[in-house]
């Protein structure tokens, strides 16, 4: 994976080719389709096919307030990305500077000096340059100006619907990550830092990891099915995200148990990766009926993850 942070000196290879711009958060289908016709573009032309994207969102700077929380970090968007088969991400630092350029200035700077494009491949709603005054008709005639190739991709629609992240970003508020799941490239996944919790789970006998300075959207209250990714490896696992109300707990918490594993994953990183919702956070009469309700999540959980693990080795072959 080639991850770029600036375009000063860009090595020669990394110029000359196909160019998309964007926020590509979440990375879902109508990004991936995007990419399909970059890397065609970039065949075509002899060169890469590089995608640029901003970090942070430009709205973070304008208005933020208004932001909407993320649905991808830098390095997981990239590695998104590069699964799709692009030649290198610039994930360029946003900044007063950056904003401030009107589109045309934009267009000379970044695509012909610093990126040298030879061909754009944009969707139908892209806008660039200081308050957004640059549409994709400006684009078009920016490209034809400098000879520069460009193509329009219409979006993808799944259920009669635009994907688009506001839509991923709808869906898993509503923790609908089924329905994410299909909008994206690869099911939603989230990160943080396992911290102590109360040490309640493992006394019943379902420890536990929980996660905190998660930096992006998290799902909506409920049970889910998932896989965890440790420093030591993956497994399956059901995930609790609310609160705890048998035990009287209100306060939201990120619970994962990793089914199979053995140890402690305190201090460490883990990342989350949701493949379905079981059911709600409901309160329970009784511990009994607490762990009875447990096993069955577990049961589903595994089987769950197992079929999806089945499912990706049968597409990969």
């Amino acid at each position: 994976m080639r991850l770029l942070r600036s375009v000063d000196q860009l090595p020669d290879d990394l110029r000359h080719g196909a160019v998309t711009i964007g926020n590509f958060d979440g990375v879902h289908r109508g990004h991936a389709r995007l990419v399909e016709r970059l890397l065609a573009t970039a065949k075509s032309l002899g060169g890469p096919a590089i995608v640029f994207t901003f970090d942070p969102h430009p709205v973070r700077l304008l208005r933020p307030e208004s932001a909407p929380p993320p649905l991808t970090w830098t390095d997981r968007k990239a590695q998104l990305l590069d699964e799709l088969g692009v030649t290198a991400i610039i994930a360029y630092p946003t900044d007063e500077a950056l904003l401030a350029l009107s589109s045309s200035a934009f267009f000379q700077q970044i695509v012909q000096e610093k990126l040298a494009a030879k061909g754009m491949v944009e969707g139908p709603n892209f806008f660039f340059g200081h308050r957004r005054a640059g549409n994709i008709e400006t684009l078009k005639d920016l490209c034809q100006k400098a000879r520069i190739s460009m193509e329009i991709v219409p979006p993808v629609q799944v259920s009669d619907e635009i994907v688009s992240s506001s839509r991923v970003r709808g869906a898993i508020q509503a923790g609908d990550v089924d329905l994410a799941r299909q909008l994206l490239t690869r099911p939603y996944r989230v990160r943080g830092m396992t911290t102590h919790g109360a040490g309640r789970g493992a006394k019943i006998g379902f420890p536990t990891a929980n996660l905190e300075a998660i930096d992006t959207l998290l799902p909506a209250h409920g049970v889910f099915a998932a896989r965890a990714y440790a420093v030591a490896g993956n497994w399956p696992a059901a995930v609790n995200i609310g609160p705890n109300p048998t035990f009287g707990e209100q306060a939201l918490k990120v619970e994962a148990h990793l089914i199979g594993f053995a140890g402690s994953l305190y201090g460490q990183p883990l990342e989350i990766e949701f493949l379905s919702r079981l059911r709600s956070i409901k309160p329970f009469d009784s511990v009994a009926a607490l762990k009875a309700q447990l096993h069955h999540d577990i049961a589903a959980a595994r089987q769950i993850e197992a079929q999806d693990l089945n499912h990706d080795e049968d597409t990969v072959g």
